[in-house]
């Protein structure tokens, strides 16, 4: 049998269809993997007692309070991102015990799934992942073949 020790992270697709996303902070990063995460999907749901100007024009439900045990209801997954090592290990504990799926921002070793870096186009999605270790070239690598794509040397169709 073949080791696997390098590989934490299987690369899956999740149906989200009809599925509340829920981001808990109002910062930078919060606002960044909301605008990502707004290409697959509109149920998204924000909670932070602040919220980054970014996030004044967008259409999700936007709750403007304090992260309690109680906004994790009915999430189907959650990007935790307050900044706060502590705080997001006891949203991450908390959603543990309710086996809801959590990715902590800037924190693979707490990270239950990681979000590749994404082209999507279509009904086709092209996702690449470093593992969590090299987000900055999974980045590289997928505007690079992004750019492939939109000079047409690389063909999603005949």
């Amino acid at each position: 049998m073949m080791a696997h020790e390098n590989l934490n992270f299987l690369p899956v697709s999740l149906n989200i269809a009809d599925k509340k996303l829920l981001i808990i902070g109002g910062g930078k990063v919060a606002l960044h993997k909301t605008l990502i995460l707004n290409k697959f999907t509109d149920n998204i749901s924000i909670v932070s007692p602040e919220f980054h100007e970014g996030f004044d024009a967008l259409p999700f439900t936007k709750l403007k309070q304090k992260y309690s045990p109680e906004v994790l209801q009915d999430a189907f997954i959650i990007y935790i991102c307050t900044g706060d090592k502590n705080l997001n290990a006891q949203i991450k504990s908390d959603a543990a015990e309710r086996n809801i799926l959590a990715c902590v921002c800037d924190n693979p070793a707490l990270c239950d799934f990681i979000s590749p870096a994404v082209h999507r186009e279509e009904h086709f999605t092209i996702a690449v992942s470093s593992d969590g270790r090299n987000v900055r070239r999974s980045i590289a690598i997928r505007n690079q073949i992004s750019e492939l794509i939109n000079k047409g040397i690389l063909k999603l169709y005949d």
